[in-house]
């Protein structure tokens, strides 16, 4: 068998898996519906990039996108997708067609399509917009964009101000070569940087056709073929960087394994460039004659993208997690995504009004990154489902610093994060005790109230379901240790409002009968402070937990 139909039934195996994606459980009317949609907003965007230039929609977000809808149509025997390229031909026909590129899922594909083949080299995938450049006796004749592989737009006159465009060649020689325009970069490090919009900003300067002098000073110009060339790559890149083509030669490496092509990907990743990239190129060193070559992917070349900075995912469920002062945070489930190396499965809104103004439900698909590297963070709203499922939302005038001390329905979160917040480092600091603790008890119908397990004891502790024996013993021993913390770090575990270096040293009477003034009088409290410390005071439910804590005799109450 051909090395290239080997690859081909390789990859048709590994591409099983992606494709064995659960469809979503639509009625026929609905999956069409969705389906034109999404095919919709694609042309919007296709439309938008090759027509005016502008690029609405990462290009990640874009391709997973397109991959959504790939699948729908798939789940759904629905016909096949139409070039993304049908809105973008020009008038002016390529002398060489663009083949494009077969973007690969992962490692396992690309060692399928390395298997057999000879010769093969890597390059970045350089991200800027492609372009044919056309030489006349050494002299540029002519530059055409991409356009729809065979049709692009004449941009001879913003070429002919493009430094980086030979506009003499060394040899008074005839030639046709395909590159990318690229917007420069200084020191350009991906993985840290991502793609800056880098390719949509050089589609709109491109679109204009009135370069400034600056930006084709900035714009820069990658090589990467040239059809009618030498045989082999190596001989092609050398020949060109004689006629006056610098800056490619050295971005063309040669790749015997998977190996070889993973460490050239990583190392373009995280190694400072002059240009944003988003993945490497796969290039056998010979390949047919141009006059063969096909506006289609090609067997001789592929891609292999860096990772995702952002991935779509569809939202399962929007549920709401009220903190310890009333704050509420939606938090989005999500179908399970990777992101770097992490599977993630749910993010934070961050607010309550954010989440209202982004409207998201249950079916839409968001885009979502790592914060730092490691904490996931909403985007942004990508597609929306056609079907806008019901949220019931918490109402915020329902949660303050003063509801919920218990666990009545619609406060089990405000409670729980009150009893996290006793036990942990900001309260009462005890040990062996953590939210895990409290979802047992609560489960266990022990937790009436903030305090019910100062009464806990070995006997009823042992008929609960979660805690052995050993356990048992070390959890009484730490709660049992609360009755010592002094009076001070009660207030805090309690939830009493920040009071900077205001005078705390009780007993609890004396504080409680402070009023507002006097509390305003105190260093570093404002008025909005004053009167939150009057409310916590004379609060009934506060005051029940003080008869508590004296009856239990702790220090201070």
């Amino acid at each position: 068998m051909p090395p290239f139909l080997y690859a081909i039934a390789c990859l048709l195996f590994i591409a099983i898996p992606a494709m064995a994606k659960p469809c979503p459980d639509w009625p026929t009317e609905r999956a069409h519906a969705e389906v034109a949609a999404l095919q919709q907003q694609i042309d919007t965007w296709d439309d938008s990039y090759h027509r005016l230039g502008q690029s609405r929609v990462a290009d990640e977000l874009y391709d997973q996108s397109r991959t959504q809808l790939s699948q729908w149509r798939s789940c759904f025997s629905l016909p096949a997708i139409d070039s993304p390229l049908r809105s973008a031909g020009g008038t002016v026909r390529h002398p060489v067609v663009h083949t494009g590129l077969e973007k690969l899922k992962d490692a396992d594909a690309v060692g399928a399509w390395l298997h057999g083949r000879e010769d093969v080299w890597a390059q970045p995938k350089v991200d800027g917009v492609a372009v044919t450049l056309v030489y006349r006796k050494g002299q540029l004749y002519q530059a055409i964009s991409r356009g729809d592989g065979v049709l692009g737009h004449d941009w001879t006159v913003n070429a002919q101000k493009i430094r980086a465009i030979p506009q003499q060649l060394r040899q008074p020689v005839d030639l046709v070569v395909q590159g990318e325009l690229y917007w420069r970069q200084e020191a350009h490090v991906q993985a840290d940087r991502g793609s800056v919009n880098a390719r949509g900003t050089m589609a709109g300067l491109m679109a204009r056709n009135n370069l400034t002098t600056q930006e084709a000073i900035d714009t820069g110009l990658f090589i990467w073929e040239w059809p009618g060339g030498p045989d082999t790559l190596t001989e092609r890149m050398a020949a060109l960087d004689e006629l006056g083509f610098a800056g490619t030669l050295d971005y063309n490496q040669p790749v015997r394994d998977l190996a070889d092509a993973e460490r050239w990907r990583d190392h373009w990743y995280r190694t400072p460039l002059p240009f944003a990239s988003d993945g490497i190129v796969l290039r056998q060193s010979r390949r047919p004659p141009a006059d063969r070559w096909q506006a289609r992917t090609p067997f001789w070349s592929v891609a292999w993208k860096y990772p995702y900075v952002q991935a779509m995912a569809e939202v399962r469920k929007v549920s709401f997690k009220v903190g310890r002062t009333g704050r509420i945070t939606p938090v989005l489930e999500l179908e399970r995504i990777r992101l770097d190396d992490r599977w993630i499965r749910r993010v934070s809104v961050s607010s309550l009004k954010r989440w209202e103004a982004m409207d998201i439900r249950p079916g839409d698909r968001v885009a979502i990154s790592l914060a730092g590297l490691t904490i996931p963070r909403l985007d942004e709203v990508v597609l929306r489902s056609l079907e806008r499922q019901e949220v019931n939302a918490p109402a915020a005038a329902d949660y303050h610093f003063l509801s919920c001390w218990q666990p009545t329905p619609g406060c089990e979160s405000q409670f729980l994060a009150r009893l996290d917040w006793l036990s942990g480092k900001n309260g009462l600091a005890l040990p062996h005790v953590g939210p895990g603790t409290w979802e047992k008890l609560l489960a266990a119908g022990r937790l009436d109230g903030l305090l019910d397990w100062l009464t806990l004891d070995a006997a009823e502790l042992a008929t609960m379901a979660g805690f052995g024996e050993r356990n048992s013993a070390r959890l009484l021993a730490s709660l049992d240790s609360a009755r010592q913390r002094p009076f001070r770090q009660w207030l805090k575990a309690l939830g009493l409002p920040p009071t900077a270096n205001a005078r705390l040293d009780g007993p609890w009477q004396a504080l409680a009968e402070r009023s507002t003034e006097q509390w305003q009088a105190e260093a570093g409290i404002g008025p909005g402070r004053a009167a939150q410390l009057s409310a916590f005071f004379r609060d009934p439910q506060v005051l029940a937990l003080s008869e508590i804590l004296r009856t239990a005799g702790v220090d201070g109450f």
